[in-house]
């Protein structure tokens, strides 16, 4: 049997529609491509991420999105998600019990780098890299409350979705920011 080296570069292309089963369709491709490349040791943390910026997507704009990864030189991973939108969030503060507004900050502590591109008439790119093998970007309670929130969103109902999802942004909250209210330059 073949096998891939995972510093070879490639690329894959996933198409989403406005849909809410998209964040999860995406964690599975992303999950399935980064095992294949030997990569499963940051799958963990590149789906929650790759899921932040997919549920953003469908929940903020009414179009299509995409999910792009590339595999990069060095054992690097480039995600990327596209959407029709040209405007570029921000890091919001939020309090500790928001259901909203810690997506970016997720990304910015987890990932090795991150940034966006946009243009007025082709929306929005956010994307965001992780080193393989390398640093384990998040703490074991982060992968845990991860793992168990997409098992809530996928199917144990929007309560129980919203519940899962304060638990990890309240851990985040607690367990890794310095102050409890905000990060390095005042935002989240």
């Amino acid at each position: 049997m073949a096998t891939v080296s995972p510093s070879q570069p490639w690329t894959y292309t996933l198409e989403l529609p406005h849909d809410p089963r998209s964040p999860g369709v995406a964690r599975l491709a992303l999950r399935a491509v980064l095992d294949s490349h030997g990569m499963s040791e940051i799958a963990e943390t590149a789906e929650l991420l790759a899921s932040e910026l997919v549920t953003n997507a469908y929940v903020h704009t009414e179009g299509p999105c995409s999910l792009r990864l590339r595999g990069r030189e060095g054992e690097r991973v480039r995600v990327t998600v596209w959407d029709t939108s040209p405007v570029v969030p921000s890091e919001r503060a939020a309090g500790p019990d928001s259901e909203a507004g810690r997506g970016l900050m997720l990304v910015r502590e987890w990932a090795d780098d991150w940034g966006n591109s946009t243009s007025h008439h082709d929306g929005k790119s956010l994307w965001f890299e992780l080193m393989c093998p390398g640093r384990s970007a998040a703490c074991g309670e982060c992968v845990a409350l991860g793992a168990a929130q997409r098992r809530a969103v996928d199917g144990g109902g929007r309560r129980k979705a919203v519940d899962a999802t304060v638990a990890v942004r309240r851990h985040v909250l607690d367990a890794h920011l310095e102050d409890g209210t905000e990060t390095e330059g005042g935002a989240w």
